[in-house]
């Protein structure tokens, strides 16, 4: 049981007046849950972005899978805690977002527009385990019939398919896993509280053999280190092998609130690339050049449609339209032709 209270709380919350309270756990050693009550449920998207749904939902802030390279990271300095540590192990959890999220959803004025999650931190990454707000989360969108995409790194989706194939059957409801590492040392390096890709992977069939199309976030792709043809042409085959429909492929991003914690694990895990990366994001860029990002998108996309993958880049529409999953009928698959090198 959750059921001791931290005595002191930490900057940043502390006057916080919708926090129940800071619990810590031997089931998560290092880390503590600051339980809050949400005022909001659904976040709307900027109008300028180009994401292809206008309204998420973030049940967690902070992320315990810790990727160095993660975006959100800078989000945790509004609460007055760093985007290093903190962001790993000080996790928000909106202890009634389930119940907020129905009284929004049952406003006369909700146009039933995909809600997407995973956008911001994983939905489901270890906390989910123990606060299981996902089931009341799907529950009520699909009951309002409101389509419904998740984007998540997290194996702990395979507990929920049973609830988003029912869900299916009301809304479209669209399923992407992240994986972006296929060197298993490298994987725990750099994403050390993540399952391994190979749990992912075997995920990916899972939800496959439920019914649903999905996609893998094969981003970001790391310059020097996840790029050459041999470590993209193993990583798709392994992909390919679970019955994925598509890839999402793109260059690393870095930004403000993430570059100084990458940069810091590379000059520790990879200091002779160093001077290369200050060279590719130089200042406060945030995003490789754009002749990187052309050159990759020469290699990627040959070598994705090579092994039957459907391709997009994150230069095009991120997710692909919203679509109900069908009733697959398993068929011997093909072996994909030998790809390109270049």
């Amino acid at each position: 049981m959750i059921d001791e209270a931290d005595a002191a709380a930490l900057p940043g919350l502390e006057s916080r007046t919708g926090i129940v309270r800071s619990v810590t756990t031997p089931e998560f050693a290092g880390m503590t849950f600051h339980e809050v009550l949400a005022k909001s449920a659904l976040n709307r998207v900027p109008g300028g972005s180009r994401m292809p749904f206008a309204w998420t939902i973030n049940p967690y802030r902070g992320c315990s899978h810790a990727c160095t390279y993660c975006f959100a990271r800078g989000t945790h300095e509004y609460l007055d805690l760093d985007g290093g540590g903190d962001f790993d192990s000080q996790i928000i959890v909106k202890t009634n977002i389930a119940e907020v999220l129905r009284r929004e959803l049952a406003r006369g004025s909700w146009q039933h527009e995909t809600v997407a999650l995973g956008t911001n931190t994983d939905p489901y990454q270890r906390a989910e385990g123990r606060y299981r707000l996902m089931p009341d989360i799907i529950g009520a969108l699909a009951e309002s019939g409101t389509p419904i995409s998740v984007l998540t790194k997290g194996t702990l989706i395979r507990r929920d398919i049973p609830l988003l194939a029912d869900a299916a059957k009301r809304v479209p409801v669209d399923i992407q896993m992240s994986i972006a590492m296929y060197d298993d040392d490298l994987q725990r390096s750099i994403e050390p509280g993540t399952p391994s890709t190979q749990a992912r992977l075997d995920t990916v069939e899972a939800l496959t053999e439920a019914g649903f199309r999905v996609g893998v976030f094969l981003m970001p792709i790391l310059p020097h280190l996840t790029d050459s043809v041999a470590a993209i042409d193993q990583a798709l085959q392994r992909i390919s092998a679970t019955g994925a429909d598509h890839v999402v492929y793109g260059a690393l991003h870095l930004r403000p609130g993430v570059k100084p914690w990458f940069l810091q694990w590379l000059e520790r895990e990879h200091p002779e690339l160093a001077g290369s990366y200050r060279g590719l994001y130089p200042g406060a860029a945030a995003v490789a050049p754009s002749g990187y990002r052309q050159w990759l998108a020469q290699r990627m996309r040959p070598l994705i449609r090579a092994h039957r993958l459907n391709v997009r880049d994150e230069e095009e529409q991120p997710m692909r339209r919203l679509t109900r999953p069908k009733v697959l009928i398993p068929t011997p698959r093909e072996p994909a032709p030998q790809p390109m090198l270049f």
